[in-house]
Order: structure tokens, then C-alpha cells, then sequence
């Protein structure tokens, strides 16, 4: 369904983005960003599920700053890979890419963000730093705890899953004390992942349910 193309930000890089339309006229626009393993299979697949619901959806290459076309798996050297490719990135070039991603979409109405594991973090950011965005869902971000004194400009929704290993529940208590006013989701019996079928840790119901609240929020706040 969708197609790659490039994209050039405000520092003159230029990355690539997968992009996906509806078939009909398009609800808004969303902005999908990865986890730690590249725009894979699995955040194509979710570009084009977007799409099917009425969106534009776009998913930009954050890792072309450090290496060009990373499409990686879930196995350990995968892992390791792509941890070592987020940790040399700094927050002011994902700004700048994630802008040019919103400024790509935002002439067709309002722009919404999604983001998973590393991917949760950066809509966080983004949310919080960005411009030209209407509302904000992020699916068990490491890092933005962190992060949790930030501002949010827009509705935000935080989605985390109890057996997350790598966020604990106290650091969601700790975010849901920063912020009582945002709704913060935690799902049963669901790990880092819970929403990747390519992983052991997919867990279809807290997935389902997580999208689900992420739709309402988009429509509630970009129609």
C-alpha cells in the first residue's frame, strides 16, 4: 500500500520515510516512528493499518542519520544493533526529522503522533517539543520517564504494559504523578512489545485495546 520517500529537514539531512494513503478522502494525517529496529515490516505494516482507517501515515527513517535502510529483526544481534544505532543519536536531530515527517502530511488537516518502545519516547518529545501537531499516543516508551517534568503542547495518551522489564511500574507511577491529568493506560500481563507480532512478546488483547484508544484519541482531538 504505501511507497518510500525522502524527506529534508531543517539541518539539510535528508532521510527516507515509508508513506501510506487511505483510498478515500483522508481523516488527518499520522505520524508513525519506529522502535529500535529500523522502519522494519512490522512499522510498514502499521503505516498501512493507519492508512486503512482513513489516515495518511507516514514513518520517518530516524536511524539514516547514523546508517541508511536499517530493517532489522528481533534477534540479539538485531538487539544489539539497533541499541547501539539509538544511542548515537541526539534528541535534536530526531526533532528535526520528526518535523520534517509533520511538515510532510500537514497540509492535508491535522497531524496526530504514535510511537513504539524508543519510537514511545520520541512522540513524547515530540509532543512536547515539535510544532503542527494535534494529539500524541505512545506505546511503552523507554525514556520518558526520564523525561516526564517536560511539557506536553498536546492531548497525550501513554500506553505500558505491567510485565515491561525495562519500564517498571514504579517509573509509570512515577510519570502518572507528573502528569494525573493525562490518561496513562497499563495493560495486563503485557511486556515491552506487547503491540509487535513479529515478537514473543506480542500479546493480541492489550494490543487491540491499546489501538483502539489510540483511534478514539486521534478522532476525538483531530477531527
Amino acid at each position: 500500500m504505501g511507497k518510500n520517500i525522502e524527506l529534508t529537514t531543517a539541518d539539510g539531512h535528508v532521510l527516507d520515510a515509508y508513506k501510506a494513503e487511505p483510498e478515500g478522502s483522508a481523516k488527518g494525517s499520522i505520524v508513525v516512528i519506529q522502535e529500535i529496529f529500523g522502519v522494519n515490516s512490522h512499522i510498514r505494516k502499521l503505516v498501512d493499518e493507519f492508512a486503512k482507517n482513513g489516515y495518511i501515515a507516514i514513518a520517518p527513517a530516524l536511524f539514516d542519520r547514523k546508517e541508511k535502510g536499517l530493517d532489522l529483526g528481533y534477534g540479539q544481534e538485531d538487539f544489539g544493533k539497533g541499541r547501539d544505532t539509538r544511542g548515537s543519536l541526539d534528541d535534536d536531530g530526531i526533532q528535526n526529522d520528526v518535523q520534517a515527517a509533520i511538515n510532510n502530511v500537514s497540509a492535508t488537516g491535522k497531524v496526530g503522533i504514535v510511537g513504539y518502545c524508543f519510537g514511545g519516547y520520541v512522540s513524547w518529545l515530540a509532543a512536547c517539543k515539535c510544532d503542527g501537531l494535534s494529539a500524541a499516543s505512545t506505546f511503552y516508551g523507554g525514556g520518558i520517564h526520564a523525561k516526564r517534568e517536560d511539557t506536553p503542547k498536546v492531548p497525550v495518551i501513554f500506553n505500558f504494559g505491567d510485565k515491561d522489564g525495562g519500564i517498571p511500574l514504579s517509573q509509570v507511577h512515577d510519570i502518572k504523578e507528573a502528569h494525573p491529568d493525562i490518561p496513562c493506560f497499563v495493560y495486563d500481563d503485557a511486556g515491552h512489545g506487547f503491540c509487535c507480532d513479529d515478537r514473543e512478546s506480542y500479546n493480541q488483547g492489550a494490543c487491540e485495546r491499546a489501538h483502539k484508544r489510540t483511534l478514539e484519541h486521534f478522532a476525538t482531538h483531530m477531527s
